[in-house]
């Protein structure tokens, strides 16, 4: 494994949003141009990326050189450099892999858009941000990644900016980050104080041999790593900073493909994954479990009351990363970065299946206004039932794997945990397939010139689909045969420290729990929803109170929103902006113009009056000199 293929794997999204975001203007006319270039800048970076997976897979030394000098000052030097090692390879092809096939399907999806050039500008630099927060080797570069995933999403999010809804959800992204982001600076800067570096291989050997500044005496590692844990709630969606995830189905659907199932939302995951030695020396791994499978629920049961088919993937993202954090909070490491692996696939297949219904739909997202829609668009319909079975734990496919792997595991660790885990994947499968049954299934509530015009998506589109729908289907079983003792555990296994968990009992025991779990609630489903449209449920008190997300979102407004605009209005804007600030601007103006006016009355245009008042003047000086001097 070679830098210059590093370097070229990084480089080129960049280069494509380079050339998009450069001369978009002259591209216009060849549209689709403008998207084989940003599909074609992530391809390059897919090779790179399976080229430096395989070498790892051979038997290679992992990666770690730093390319120069970035900052440096009397006692600290931070670098950029990267590292390659398992678990980066891993989230590379992810990455670069849903990535591309996201990008493809894009180049149908946007047809005709005025901002389509300026979307894969934006696609391509969101690629490059990830690549650069998992390729550094150290915290710092990471932050860099971690800052531009965060703009890029802005963008991305906002991305039709004449629509109120959007330019309101990306800021409230935007924000609800940069409440996270600060927790995450502050533990580097806690990281750097007690060991006076950032880079990873550094730390990770001086946390081990104990050998680092106890700035908080014996909770030195527990304050740093609840703090980058603040960072990872606010970017992976967890209480309490999920409310920016459901928004940001405002911005196209490949975005939410690409934030909910590769990239941003996982990136506190994998800094968790990356940060194992702390977090394990440390023992904040509980707080972590818990807040993840206390997510995992609360999100599953707000899914169960939407009928807005984009949130209800949306809620299903901010559980399964809760599930994703139980794994690397019980110790589970590769069970938590397998099941990201497992999600990017199938969540990546159903956000595009459910832009392929919008395509056909004429953008409606109310599956109250849709059913029957399996006959009009076979392709979708099996695609997305592949990936719905996969996410519902069925036997055999990618989800049941990585899922049982976690929950397995959280038995060991918290039975409690496990007990959360198993109720919310029965919730999973019974909101994913009232879903299936109120979208594809039952007798049809199109709109009659909607269904006039229903159609199967163009072949740009359904074909990423069906390539996604393979990897949903048997990624689990090729990467996740043999539980803990897998291929995929081998390969991660000199990425993460030895697990503390207990993963022994009856492995086939918790697969057959798992499986009994998945079909009850698909079951369920079926028994309420395959004859029953959604739009005829209760809409008693409990209901309401549910589909409303618990009014959470109202609770924020009052109590955080409203009072910090309030004080904002009143105390900076009245009291520093108005009285304290224009008061020193004006009052500098009025002593000046108060001088002004008294020295205006001097010039008087008279030599004569100039005259004396130099005689005067020469008097004056005389007289000083001659009596005081």
């Amino acid at each position: 494994m070679s830098k210059e293929l590093i370097v070229v794997l990084l480089v080129a999204p960049l280069v494509g949003f380079l050339i998009n975001g450069l001369f978009g203007k002259w591209l216009k006319g060849n549209e689709k141009l403008s998207g084989w270039i940003g599909a074609l800048a992530v391809l390059v970076s897919l090779v790179c990326s399976i080229i430096a997976f395989t070498s790892l897979n051979g038997g290679a030394a992992p990666f770690d050189e730093t390319l120069y000098e970035w900052i440096t000052g009397e006692s600290f030097a931070f670098n950029i450099g990267f590292r390659v090692d398992a678990l980066t390879a891993v989230m590379l092809l992810v990455i670069t892999g849903v990535g591309f096939l996201i990008h493809v399907y894009s180049i149908g999806y946007m047809h005709g858009d005025e901002g389509y050039t300026r979307y894969f500008a934006y696609l391509n630099l969101f690629v490059f941000a990830m690549l650069i927060l998992v390729l550094g080797n150290n915290y710092l570069m990471m932050f860099v990644g971690w800052e531009g995933v965060g703009l890029c999403s802005y963008l991305l999010i906002g991305f039709w900016y004449d629509k109120q809804s959007a330019t309101d959800a990306g800021k409230k992204a935007f924000i609800v980050n940069r409440i996270g982001d600060f927790g995450f600076l502050l533990g580097m800067f806690t990281l750097f104080a007690a060991f006076g570096t950032l880079d990873f291989a550094t730390m990770f050997d001086d946390a081990e041999a104990d050998n680092f500044q106890k700035v908080f005496g014996a909770s030195t590692l527990v304050v740093a790593t609840l703090l980058l844990f603040v960072g990872a709630i606010g970017k992976s969606a967890q209480i309490p900073l999920y409310v920016w995830l459901p928004d940001a189905m405002e911005g196209p659907t490949p975005v939410s493909a690409l934030i909910h199932a590769a990239t941003m939302v996982t990136a506190g995951v994998y800094m968790i994954a990356r940060s194992a030695v702390l977090y394990d020396i440390a023992h904040t791994g509980e707080v972590v479990a818990w807040i993840g499978v206390l997510t995992a629920f609360f999100a599953a049961t707000i899914a169960l009351a939407q009928n807005d088919i984009k949130r209800i993937l949306a809620y299903s993202t901010v559980s399964q990363l809760g599930y994703m954090f139980v794994g690397v909070g019980v110790g589970a490491y590769a069970s938590g970065v397998f099941h990201l692996v497992t999600h990017a696939f199938f969540k990546g297949l159903m956000f595009l299946t459910a832009g392929s219904v919008m395509h056909a739909m004429a953008n409606e997202l109310d599956m109250r206004k849709m059913g029957g829609l399996k006959a009009k668009m076979p392709i979708t319909h099996w695609t997305f039932l592949i990936g719905a079975l996969a996410i519902a734990g069925f036997p055999f496919l990618s989800g049941f794997w990585s899922k049982d792997e976690i929950l397995h595991s959280a038995w060991g660790s918290s039975p409690l945990i496990y007990g959360i885990g198993l109720v919310t994947a029965f919730l999973t499968a019974f909101y994913m397939f009232r879903l299936i049954f109120g979208t594809f299934y039952g007798e049809s509530r199109v709109e009659p010139e909607v269904e006039s015009h229903l159609h199967e998506s163009p072949p740009v589109m359904w074909l990423p689909l069906a390539i996604l729908a393979i990897p949903s289907a048997v990624i689990g079983l090729l990467l996740g045969w043999g539980g803990h003792e897998s291929w995929f555990h081998h390969f991660t296994k000199s990425v993460f420290p030895e697990a503390h968990h207990d993963a022994s009992g009856n492995v086939l025991l918790f697969m057959v729990i798992s499986s009994v779990i998945g079909l009850a609630g698909i079951a369920f489903a079926w028994t309420r929803y395959s004859k029953r449209a959604p739009s005829d449920e209760p809409t008693n008190a409990m209901h309401k109170f549910v589909a409303n997300k618990y009014y959470v979102d109202e609770v924020y407004n009052s109590l955080i929103v409203q009072p910090i605009k309030n004080a904002s209005h009143y105390l900076l804007w009245r009291i520093v902006d108005n009285g304290v600030i224009d008061g020193i601007v004006n009052g500098v103006a009025a002593i000046i113009r108060v001088i002004g006016g008294t020295l205006r009355r001097f010039q008087t245009g008279l030599v004569q009056a100039y005259i004396v008042s130099m005689v005067l003047g020469i008097v004056l000086f005389l007289a000083y000199y001659l009596f005081f001097a």
